[in-house]
């Protein structure tokens, strides 16, 4: 990793990951992590700030963790460099315009590689035809100097569009570039250069051209989509609706014809496997004309219920990705009793925080 500021403390901490994760691992004798590190700077895609009102003057500020005491921001070094060249000159257009400025006690921002911004301007009050004039006066200032950028208003039972509530990211994948929709208030992975590297480990560790793949919490298809070109056919469960429906635009935009989407939580869809529960979001799928080999699992913080881990050890193949590395040492505890370790990872999303991604591949034994 090339040298800049911070570079130690970040070699350091991430050494501490590393331990710590294979802490966790050794008892089931997994193979050395393969680690994917990050910059040390503007590797996160979104950052959100409150909004401090001195006088004449406006400032982006945030809270330190141990003291609670405001400090004033006026760039970020995690954030993406267009997040940092949006943020200054964002507040010299907000400054001095009192219908943009006006109760304004928050701004999230949005962006990409593809250097589109989503900025996001949440209020103390309602937002009227004068606010949205000022707003879009603002929009069209601001994409003089980015890709595009859309603005957001947000208010009490109130959200103003202007145009989009999402951003076109553009990822390159093994020399590939992937077309993927990012919605406001979604999720998407923060670090997008991690999250390439960790697209292109899942792609590595398996894959089976003549047979079919089952993902769970698939999101917007962030692995579904790039692993279609690696399988006959894809499945993937999703139960948020803005996902799902970011999943078929990227499914399209990508060119890609064999992948599902089917809005079920991944409890759900395992129901549907093991008692054969009928759901009318299933209708046009025929499970029992796909060949799973491998299944893809990137659940929540507390990870898989027990249903769900006792069938996805009816596959060859895991793939385990996850954000809460303790709960993936209590599911392995069971993952284990029938498959073993082939590989495993650590993906630094978030330099210089306690947070792990890792991956485990794992294969029947």
């Amino acid at each position: 990793m090339s040298e800049q500021p911070g570079s130690a403390a970040y070699e350091q901490q991430l050494s501490e990951k590393v331990s710590r994760l294979s802490k966790l691992l050794a008892p089931f004798d997994a193979p050395d992590i393969h680690v994917f590190a990050s910059t040390s700077q503007h590797y996160r895609m979104r950052a959100e700030f409150r909004v401090w009102h001195d006088g004449d003057d406006l400032y982006h500020i945030m809270f330190d963790q141990q003291t609670k005491e405001k400090y004033r921001v006026d760039e970020f070094a995690p954030a993406s460099t267009t997040i940092n060249r949006a943020m200054d000159m964002l507040l010299a257009l907000v400054r001095p315009n009192e219908v943009l400025r006006k109760k304004l006690f928050q701004i999230d921002y949005l962006s990409g590689l593809s250097e589109e911004l989503v900025i996001s301007l949440l209020y103390h009050r309602q937002l009227d035809d004068e606010w949205e004039a000022q707003a879009r006066e603002l929009k069209a200032e601001l994409e003089k100097h980015f890709a595009k950028v859309n603005i957001i208003g947000r208010a009490r039972k109130q959200k103003k569009v202007l145009d989009e509530d999402f951003i076109i990211e553009r990822l390159p994948v093994n020399g590939t570039e992937y077309v993927f929709k990012h919605i406001e208030n979604s999720f998407t992975q923060p670090n997008a250069e991690v999250n390439c590297r960790m697209i292109e480990w899942a792609l590595s560790v398996c894959g089976q051209p003549e047979r079919d793949l089952l993902e769970l919490y698939c999101g917007a298809g962030n692995f579904s989509v790039p692993m279609a070109r690696q399988y006959r056919n894809v499945i993937g469960t999703e139960i948020a609706k803005p996902s799902v429906a970011a999943a078929q635009f990227n499914i399209e935009q990508n060119g890609l014809n064999n992948i599902d989407i089917v809005r079920l939580s991944a409890e759900e869809f395992t129901e549907a496997l093991i008692t054969g529960r009928e759901f009318s979001r299933l209708k046009s799928i025929q499970l029992a004309e796909y060949d799973f080999a491998t299944v893809l699992v990137d659940p929540p913080r507390a990870g898989l219920d027990d249903d769900s881990l006792a069938m996805i050890q009816g596959y060859d193949e895991i793939v385990y990705i996850s954000c809460n590395p303790e709960t993936l040492s209590d599911n392995l505890q069971t993952l284990t009793q029938t498959h073993r370790i082939e590989a495993s990872a650590l993906f630094d999303q978030f330099p210089f925080t306690h947070h792990i991604e890792a991956g485990v591949k794992l294969v029947r034994k």
